[in-house]
C-alpha cells in the first residue's frame, strides 16, 4: 500500500484543513495494551481462579482446533497523522490489514 509523506487533512485541535505527516504507529504488546484479554494472568487471577487450595483443574485452556492453527499472513497497522501546525497526533479510524506499507519511499513492515 502506498501513502504519500504529507497530506492535507483537518486538525480538530486547530480547527482547519492543516498539513499532515502520515507516520505508522508503534506496534504494542498484548500484555500492555489488553491487560484482560482471555487467557491472561491478570484476568484469571481476578476471577479468582490460580489461587488458594483445591482442584486448580478447573481452569484449562479450550483444545486448539486443527482449523485454528494458520496464522496470519499480515499484520494491522495503525496510520498516524502528526499535524504540522500543532504537532498532536491522530491516529486513523481503522487500522489497515496489509503486509507492507509505503510512505513516500519508506517502507513499514
Amino acid at each position: 500500500m502506498k501513502l504519500p509523506k504529507e497530506t492535507k487533512r483537518y486538525c480538530k485541535h486547530c480547527g482547519k484543513q492543516t498539513a499532515q505527516t502520515i507516520s505508522i504507529a508503534k506496534q504494542r504488546g498484548r500484555s500492555t495494551s489488553h491487560p484482560m484479554s482471555r487467557w491472561s494472568n491478570s484476568r484469571v487471577r481476578s476471577r479468582g481462579l490460580r489461587r488458594g487450595t483445591g482442584n486448580q483443574g478447573r481452569f484449562s485452556k479450550p483444545a486448539i482446533k486443527s482449523w485454528k492453527r494458520k496464522t496470519k499472513s499480515t499484520k494491522r497497522m495503525t496510520i498516524m497523522y502528526t499535524c504540522k501546525v500543532c504537532k498532536k497526533s491522530k491516529q486513523a479510524k481503522k487500522s489497515v490489514r496489509t503486509s507492507r506499507i509505503e510512505i513516500g519511499e519508506k517502507v513499514a513492515k
